[in-house]
């Protein structure tokens, strides 16, 4: 889809309250998939997830050091998306704040966690039906 092409259905479905799945890939390239919080800047086509630093999805991004490919997919009943790209691991604290503030306007708070680090997503390709 271009920029154009994101709804406002798409953008809403962003701010609903739903988990995601996130799919990083292992060294043998085996797909590890897991339950996550996700946010999505439609504008920057730019996903984040919170996690920490010692989590296994945190080491698959870290070993891809800027060419981790993975996919995030949420799922409402009929309405789903998947968004792909390639992943960043961001330690510094702004990048860390700023993930934190947009997930706990979508979900909640979250804990205190100092190890934390954000996923940072740069979407190329968004499919899904909403």
């Amino acid at each position: 889809m271009t920029r154009d092409e994101l709804s406002e259905d798409l953008r809403a479905f962003f701010t609903e309250r739903h988990l995601a799945t996130l799919t990083t890939l292992r060294a043998d390239g085996s797909p590890h998939v897991v339950p996550v919080g996700v946010t999505f800047d439609v504008d920057a086509r730019t996903a984040r997830v919170i996690t920490s630093g010692t989590s296994v999805k945190a080491g698959h991004v870290r070993a891809g050091a800027g060419t981790a490919r993975v996919a995030v997919c949420q799922v409402d009943g009929r309405r789903w998306t998947t968004l792909e790209g390639t992943a960043t691991l961001r330690e510094d604290p702004e990048s860390v704040a700023d993930a934190v503030q947009r997930y706990a306007a979508r979900y909640r708070q979250p804990r205190v966690n100092p190890a934390r680090v954000v996923l940072e997503i740069a979407v190329d390709r968004v499919l899904g039906n909403v």
